[in-house]
Formats: structure tokens, sequence, C-alpha cells
């Protein structure tokens, strides 16, 4: 059946990948996105309906999620990807980047949950799931404020799974490893990680792609995965076990 499937950060790296994905599975494709030029560029190669959003300001998700809703329906499907990283020692973090990481990674996350899920509440179905990361799983050196961030998105997981069962929503959590997105590339272009090292020591012998995401995410929010809720389903090389 297809649903309404709205992605933050769904117009470049493991976002564009679940859109893809889920745009195969015959949803109704709606992005959110902070960056014009690619949110220009996700409409133009998928066709999808695509929004220039600042998921920290809870007004333009609220109009975001307005806006997918007279183009395509309720919202059925909300896969939060928007996020950002960092490496700095901890004694280093300024309370702003602090506060700056939380902003998007945790609480745009829940703007963009909490706006999506009436249409789901009404529903009576829902899926959502979160991308979080397999380091807020090990921790991670010089990744303090990210770890915590992102360790947050798994026990808001956790959270909802349990209060919106009941609903016919399910909510899970992809952490990812190592994926071959742009961020990743401006993070070897900085010198801060070599990609070819970290693909020959991940147990599969190679880094992941946003399309390995996609696949699980479009399990996820299937009909089949009615019985999945509350999970981290970990999508990693054999990195984290």
């Amino acid at each position: 059946m297809s649903r309404v499937a709205v992605i933050s950060g769904g117009a470049s790296g493991i976002g564009l990948g679940v859109a893809r994905r889920l745009l195969a599975a015959g949803h109704r494709v709606a992005v959110l996105d902070l960056q014009p030029d690619a949110v220009q560029r996700t409409i133009d190669e998928l066709g999808v309906l695509g929004q220039v959003v600042d998921i920290t300001d809870r007004a333009e998700v609220d109009t975001a999620h307005d806006a997918v809703r007279d183009a395509l329906g309720p919202i059925g499907i909300m896969v939060t990807s928007a996020g950002i990283d960092g490496d700095k020692a901890f004694t280093e973090i300024t309370t702003d980047e602090w506060d700056r990481m939380l902003a998007v990674n945790l609480t745009g996350t829940f703007h963009c949950i909490q706006s999506a899920v009436p249409d789901m509440i009404a529903a009576g179905w829902g899926r959502i799931v979160t991308i979080s990361s397999s380091s807020a799983q090990s921790g991670a050196p010089n990744r303090a404020h990210y770890v915590a961030a992102k360790g947050g998105v798994i026990g808001l997981t956790k959270a909802l799974a349990r209060d919106l069962a009941r609903h016919g929503i399910t909510v899970n959590t992809i952490p990812p490893s190592i994926i071959d997105t742009p961020m990743l590339r401006h993070a070897q272009a900085e010198g801060r990680i070599d990609i070819q090292a970290v693909g020959a020591m991940t147990p599969v012998g190679r880094v992941g792609t946003p399309d390995d995401i996609g696949a699980a995410c479009a399990y996820l929010c299937s009909e089949d995965a009615g019985f999945v809720t509350g999970q981290q389903i970990g999508v990693n090389g054999g990195w984290t076990i």
C-alpha cells in the first residue's frame, strides 16, 4: 500500500538513499533538507516533493508537514536522517557547539516526529525510523557531543515505541557505522579519516552505502515489519555486534 513518507535530511547521503528506496517501494515521498541546491537536485532526479527546512525550528517543520499534507495526504512514514557530525576533544567543546549538536540531532528528531505523529494516530498505522549511530552504542573518542545526541535518539526511539505501539505505530532506529556520504568525504578531505583504511578494517571488507541503510529502512517501513518495534537494527558491516 502506498503511504506518504517524509524524510528529514532526504536530499543527500543516507537520507537520499532512503528516499530512493521508499520511492521504489511505491510510496509518495517528501524530503526536507537545509541545503537548497541539494533539495532541487533531488526534486529533479526523483520527482519527489522537496522543501528547504531547518529542523531545529519547530514552526518551519510544522509548515513543511502541512505542505506535505496538502500536496500528498496524511503522513504515514517519518524517517529522521537529518544530522550533523563533529570531532573535538571533550575539554574543548564549547557550550554553543554542544547545544547545536543536540539541537540538530536530537531536538530536530523530536520536532519531526511530534509534528508528524498525529496523522499516524488518526490512521491507526504508522512507521517511524530514526537514524542514530553505532558510536552511540560503543562510544567514540573526541565525539562526546555527537555520541550524547545520538544516544538520546536511541533512547527517544525506545520511549516512543512504548508510547505509540497501541496506535499501530512502530518506532525503530538504524545505527549505521561508516557510510560513504558527502559528510564522510568531507571528513576525509580534512584528514580526519581514511575511508579506504576503515573499509579494509570493517569485517565485511568495505564501507557502507546509503542504499544499505535505505534497504533496511524500507523493510522497517513495510507492512512486513509490523511486529518489529523499539529495535536497534545495526547496519554496520559487523563493526558493532
